[in-house]
């Protein structure tokens, strides 16, 4: 049990900012080995900053309009990770977009710099998942925010099983996970991922909100991992960032589909505007 404590607080400290100092991090130690071993903790750090977001939606929501209540959920949401996924899709998004060739889509990954295919793609990304969750019913924000934290992280987890390790650099950030990750850890992880999803159909007696969810998620994953495995032959570490962000959208654009929009038109009851009498 400690060991597992151990592992999980190495995968919160490697996937997010939320701080693991003092006296826990000398009990901890350290292990290089122990970082693929953590992937198996990963969509369970996704639910903790999930959490994060919705604490911060709802309590700003009971001062504040609903869509600013997201727009503070979501910047929460990436003080939380250090913004460590969204720059990956946006380093993705320029080698990707930049150039067709393996050795210069891997080089121009590595730039810490941001090129217009990295700033768009991250700016359309941001946009599309505040749309998003601004038309979904109030009532399913929270379940919607941790639903798709947690298994669009079990989708960047399928993704690093089912794929080597695209560098070959000895200082590549993501090779110590690639080297230690077991078939154990990733089932453990995908368990973690399905979870909460299981826990919102038992709790609303609705599956099809979640089901949907999945599937889009899965979907897109299935294209992303067919992407970088015929350009790279592999993937980085920025691939797997990409990766979970463009399934947590789909996630919650599947749904929306099902629960549909919200939106207040200025209309009453009876389907008339403001009528004076």
């Amino acid at each position: 049990m400690a060991q597992q404590l151990r592992l999980f607080l190495v995968a919160l400290q490697f996937y997010s900012r939320i701080p693991v100092t003092g006296r826990v991090a000398a009990w901890m130690g350290w292990d290089p080995a122990w970082l693929g071993r953590a992937t198996r903790y990963f969509p369970l750090v996704g639910i903790l900053v999930a959490l994060g977001q919705a604490f911060v939606y709802v309590a700003a929501s009971v001062v504040l309009p609903h869509p600013v209540s997201l727009l503070l959920a979501i910047a929460a949401g990436l003080l939380l990770t250090g913004m460590f996924h969204e720059d990956g899709w946006a380093d993705f998004c320029d080698g990707f977009g930049g150039t067709t060739d393996r050795a210069r889509t891997l080089e121009i990954m590595r730039d810490s710099r941001i090129g217009a295919y990295g700033a768009i793609g991250i700016g359309l990304l941001l946009l599309l998942r505040f749309e998003t969750l601004a038309h979904v019913d109030t009532d399913w924000i929270v379940a919607s925010l941790v639903c798709a934290a947690a298994f669009s992280r079990g989708c960047a987890t399928l993704v690093m099983a089912s794929l080597p390790y695209a560098r070959e650099e000895d200082d590549a950030k993501a090779k110590p996970l690639a080297r230690n990750v077991s078939p154990a850890d990733v089932a453990i992880a995908v368990a973690l991922a399905i979870a909460p999803t299981l826990v919102l159909a038992a709790w609303t007696g609705d599956a099809s909100p979640g089901l949907l969810g999945l599937s889009f998620a899965l979907l897109v994953t299935a294209a992303m991992r067919r992407i970088v495995r015929r350009r790279i032959d592999g993937y980085t570490g920025d691939c797997l960032g990409a990766v979970q962000q463009v399934a947590e959208v789909a996630f919650l654009l599947g749904m929306l589909v099902v629960l549909g929009a919200t939106v207040d038109v200025g209309f009453d009851e009876g389907g008339d505007e403001g009528d004076e009498q």
